[in-house]
Formats: C-alpha cells, structure tokens, sequence
C-alpha cells in the first residue's frame, strides 16, 4: 500500500541535513570579530577579504574582475546597471525564474519582455529569444534554471547579430559548464547568488557580479556603491546607485566556501547521474532534458512524467511520491509572465512605468503566455537535492519511484 493511502513509507528518517558551513567558516568569523574587538575597528566592507574574495571567484572563473554584492537579485540589478541602458529598453527575460531574476529589469524603468521555454527545459532557447526580439531590445538575460546550462552558442550568436549584451544569471548554476566553459563566463556579464541555499555561500545572502569587462566592472563597481567615482578623477559620485555593497564578514565566510565548491560540485553530480541511472526501468518517470555537451550542477533534480502511461496526474504522482518520505516538489510554476506583480505592473504605485512610459514604443499590452514553459512545468516535478545525499537516499528515491509507478501505472 503507498504511503500516501495509509501504508508504510519507503523513507522513514529525514533526508540528511545539507551542514553547509562547519568549522572553518566559524573560525573565520571568528578571527574577524577578534580583530574588530582588539583594534577598536569595527568589520567593514571592501577590505583585504572582500578584495581577495573577489580576486578568488574571478580566478575560479578563468580570470576576469569580480564585485561582491549583498544578494543574487542585486547583483542582476547591478549588472543591469553597469549596461546604462536608456529607460523604456526592453530587456528580454528568462521564462521561468525566481522573481529576482525579472524584478530588476523593471526597477530600473526597462520593459521585461519574456521569451518561452525551449521544449523539454525550464531555460529559453535561441528560437524562443528571437522571437521576442524587436527593434527596441537592448539586452538579454539568460538564466540556467536548476543548474542546467542553456543552450548559449545560439544563443550568443543571435546576441552579436543584433548586437545585444547579454547577462547570464547563474544564481543556481556555480560551475556548470557548456562546451567546457563555465557559466557566467560566456556572456558580457555574470551574475550569481550567493545566498545559503547555493552551491557556495558567503552567508545567509549575498550576490557576485563577474565580467572579463574591465571597463564594465568599474561602472559595475560604482553603480554598486552610490555612484562613486571609482578609477576616476572625479571629487564626487558620478551617478545616482543604491548601496548594494558585501562586506569583508560575507568575504571572508565566500573564501572558505569556494575551496569547497568543486567538491560540492562533483558529489551533486555524483548523485544526479546515480539517480538517473536508475530511472531507466521505469517507464513514466525520466531526467528532465539537458542540452548536449553541457555538464550540469543540479540545484534541484528535473523529473520528467509521461502522464499518458499513468493513471493519475503528475502532481498526484509526485505528491505520492513525497509522502514515500521523498523531498519532491509536485510543481516548480515560478513563470515570470504569471506573478502578480508583472500582470497587474505594481513597480512604480499606478504609473504603470516602465510600461507607461512615454518614451516606450513597444506593445504596451503584451501578455507572453509562454505556452512551453506552461507545458514542462506541469510535466515535470522537482527534487531537492544537496551534496550530502549519498547511496542510501540513491536507492530510497529509487525504491520511492518505482513503488509509486508500480501502483499507478496503466
């Protein structure tokens, strides 16, 4: 009998805690507030650990100039910023996202325009970007949702045609690779969280802007602290910015985590390709589809369902599954055309800005459904995952899904 109808569940202890930061983070912590309690002078910000913090990410990246913000949506924001693209752009914008990923593109009185899913992916793909393309776009935002690289070659090539820069917001996506390159390097500009629920962390919240840009990087750099004037002559702040700036504590608990990620990294992974794996008997339940030539770092496990062969929906699927004693998500429906604040345009009170602007030329009344995007989420349901997971929740997952499957299966 399934769990869910009152039998004995597959899973009777709790999936492992993730213990993302132990000893050495504390003991870095620690000798910072030793040092602020024997100086006198409190933790500040842009100090010998946020620089090096910096110098270290853009070393993990291939090489280039890193800026440590205090969140992933401000780091988008910021990347947005440093582009000093003019009001009523419009700005193409991932289909499925968390609202920090579109937010900022409004915020900054830029039109998000959003593009589909490509089949089988919670990513845009080239074909679904162009067609949202019209004469009064002014940038691209590619997201890799889950830690699936998307499709960039096209992608970027359609970029240079039309002479866009694009952002890759790599929030869940810290060393995933397409064609051997790293996310967040491909792009004109990166931008990546670095909350506590990412593969690295520099504390309960934090963001990275990267760019091989180095003039970028110090319009980035300026736009992230007020507008000032760094690596110029001028005596005061050169433009108007919000104070999105880390600090030297954030750095410092960053440094330790990178030493860290290519092993978080790999055990993901590890996980990932064992899981998958196993699905291979089952005959409704598959990987969600990953682009070729693309080396995933799985922030969450894609299931795909073929609800065809089942005689129940997914969601009931995965909701059964879940109460197997399995961390499932039945729905990841986080579509960035459907939240309420992009239909009913609550950014700047009743203005209607950026859409109301008068300078915008574009259609003013676009909805973008995003049919595809609608299609894989309410084909596919999601797991949690972390490094920690090892070959005792491998087989239990499996067990979970084949039990499951068995029960439900025409």
């Amino acid at each position: 009998m399934l769990a869910v109808d009152g039998g004995e569940k597959v899973r009777q202890e709790p999936f492992p805690s993730r213990h993302l930061f132990g000893a050495e983070e504390r003991e870095v912590a620690l000798r910072l507030f030793d040092q602020a309690m024997e100086s006198g002078v409190a933790i500040g910000y842009g100090g010998v650990e946020e620089q090096a913090y910096e110098r270290e990410l853009a070393e993990f990246l291939g090489g280039g100039y890193a800026d440590l913000v205090n969140s992933g949506t401000s780091a988008l924001y910021v990347a947005l910023g440093g582009l000093e693209l003019e009001p009523a752009s419009e700005v193409v914008v991932p289909p499925i996202s968390d609202p920090g990923g579109v937010m900022p593109v409004a915020l900054l009185n830029l039109v998000p325009v959003v593009a589909d899913a490509m089949p089988g992916s919670f990513n845009a793909g080239p074909a679904e970007i162009e067609a949202v393309l019209t004469p009064y776009t002014r940038a691209i935002i590619v997201a890799h949702i889950a830690g699936e690289p998307a499709a960039m070659d096209p992608i970027l090539e359609l970029a240079r045609s039309r002479n866009l820069p694009l952002i890759e917001d790599c929030a869940q996506a810290h060393g995933a690779r397409y064609k051997g390159r790293m996310a967040g390097t491909m792009g004109l500009v990166g931008a990546f969280s670095t909350m506590s629920g990412k593969h690295h962390a520099t504390g309960p919240q934090g963001g990275a802007v990267f760019t091989q840009d180095e003039e970028l990087y110090w319009r980035i750099k300026r736009f992230a602290d007020r507008g000032k004037p760094f690596n110029t002559d001028a005596s005061s702040n050169v433009r108007a910015g919000l104070n999105l700036n880390g600090n030297d504590l954030a750095a410092a608990i960053g440094r330790v985590q990178l030493h860290k990620i290519n092993d978080i990294v790999r055990r993901r992974r590890t996980f990932a390709a064992q899981v998958h794996a196993g699905l291979d008997s089952l005959q409704a339940v598959s990987p969600g589809r990953e682009v070729e030539d693309s080396e995933a770092v799985y922030w969450f496990l894609r299931f795909h369902v073929d609800a065809d062969k089942l005689t129940v929906d997914k969601d009931t699927f995965a909701q059964a599954v879940a109460a197997e004693g399995i961390p499932l998500t039945a729905s990841y429906r986080y579509i960035s055309s459907e939240a309420e604040w992009f239909r009913q345009r609550k950014v700047f009170g009743s203005s209607d800005y950026p859409w109301g602007l008068p300078e915008y030329q574009g259609d003013r009344d676009a909805t973008f459904p995003c049919p595809q995007a609608v299609e894989v989420v309410e084909s596919h349901f999601i797991m949690s995952i972390h490094e920690n997971f090892g070959a005792p929740e491998v087989e239990d997952t499996l067990a979970a899904l084949k039990k499951v499957e068995a029960a439900y299966l025409r």
